[in-house]
């Protein structure tokens, strides 16, 4: 049994698109992160970095103790190698996965990332940020498409690199790109939107009731006034 740690984030969303094709059994415990849940001991004891989602697995491959891991991306890595799914077959399927899981960790991800935060939840417009933020993620969408142009996916088969991808690329108008420009991560898009465990992912999303779209000017305090000395050292 795997018990998810979650909240209705782009990097929630994974783990839940990765459980639901995997099929493997899971439990939810909602970390509200406009509330300040993820600064709570035992979750820190889990996730160090005080971010969702985090994930502890009860059932462990070398059959010892439950076992935690956090950061979205070694949970996918976590769950793939545990199960042989959406991993590839061959040594160089999995590089190919392993390549576009980073690309996504490391720039698709931050950079939408920040896009959302100048866009959306900044306290007041600042231009030059807006616009590098938004010209980024158009470069970022373009890597992608070029990608895409040949094959159905990431990394050739479903995997969980699009899996990484997929919930920054739902939010595409809050970025202000036009998938029209994208023609090949429309058709991806579209073709992951469809899958029944993507459905299933996201209904779990609804089902927290808590959730909501935006957060209270208290929320934002919370999610965006954090600095070295709130963390804890001991």
């Amino acid at each position: 049994m795997i018990t998810l740690y979650y909240w209705t984030t782009p990097n929630g969303h994974k783990i839940t698109l990765c459980l639901e094709e995997m099929g493997l059994p899971y439990d939810v415990i909602p970390v509200n992160i406009g509330k300040g849940d993820q600064f709570e001991a035992e979750f820190l004891q889990l996730s160090p970095n005080n971010k969702i989602p985090a994930i502890v697995d009860t059932e462990p491959e070398d059959g010892g103790e439950p076992i935690s891991v956090f950061e979205s991306g070694a949970i996918l890595a976590y769950l793939a190698e545990k199960t042989g799914q959406f991993y590839g077959e061959t040594w160089r399927q999995r590089l190919d996965v392993m390549q576009w899981l980073y690309w996504q960790m490391g720039g698709l991800g931050p950079m939408a990332g920040q896009n959302h935060h100048f866009n959306v939840y900044a306290p007041e417009p600042v231009p030059y940020a807006i616009d590098r933020y938004v010209k980024e993620t158009a470069r970022l969408y373009a890597v992608m498409d070029r990608r895409l142009a040949d094959r159905p996916f990431l990394a050739g088969d479903y995997s969980i690199a699009d899996m990484a991808s997929y919930p920054w690329v739902v939010s595409h108008e809050r970025q202000k790109q036009d998938l029209n420009d994208f023609p090949n991560v429309k058709r991806w898009h579209a073709a992951i939107s469809e899958r029944p465990a993507t459905k299933r992912a996201y209904a779990v999303a609804d089902q927290i009731k808590e959730a909501k779209q935006g957060f209270t000017d208290d929320e934002k305090k919370i999610l965006f006034g954090q600095d070295a000395s709130t963390i804890p050292r001991r």
